[in-house]
């Protein structure tokens, strides 16, 4: 079974950062894309940023400048470094895996279980 194993959440002040990582876990043949969502209380699912296998990057307008998402493919992980935090900032940041099986070759899509980042002072 694949999994997202995610860890780095936590309150900090505006203006703060906050190092997110997320862990691909499983027989996987495979990573075609990852990224980072964010749902704030009362709000939708939002993209933060995306990455592709061939390293194609998309941010949120909102993060631009101040986040950035890479990958160690050798572990199979995908960070999300966030710089000058601000509260709007806080939400539930929730990985996402595009992943080839390495079993059937089929690709799924795999949800985190979600970390919380607030940003308060």
């Amino acid at each position: 079974q694949v999994q997202l194993v995610e860890s780095g959440g936590g309150l900090v002040q505006p203006g703060g950062s906050l190092r997110l990582s997320c862990a691909v876990s499983g027989s996987i043949f495979s990573i075609n894309r990852m990224g980072w969502y964010r749902q704030a209380p009362g709000k939708q699912r939002e993209l933060v940023a995306t990455v592709t296998s061939d390293g194609k990057i998309v941010y949120a307008d909102s993060v631009k400048g101040r986040f950035t998402i890479s990958k160690d493919n050798a572990k199979n992980t995908v960070y999300l470094q966030m710089n000058s935090l601000q509260p709007e900032d806080t939400a539930g940041y929730y990985c996402n895996g595009n992943v080839r099986l390495s079993s059937s070759l089929r690709t799924i899509e795999v949800w985190g279980q979600g970390t919380l980042v607030t940003v308060s002072s």
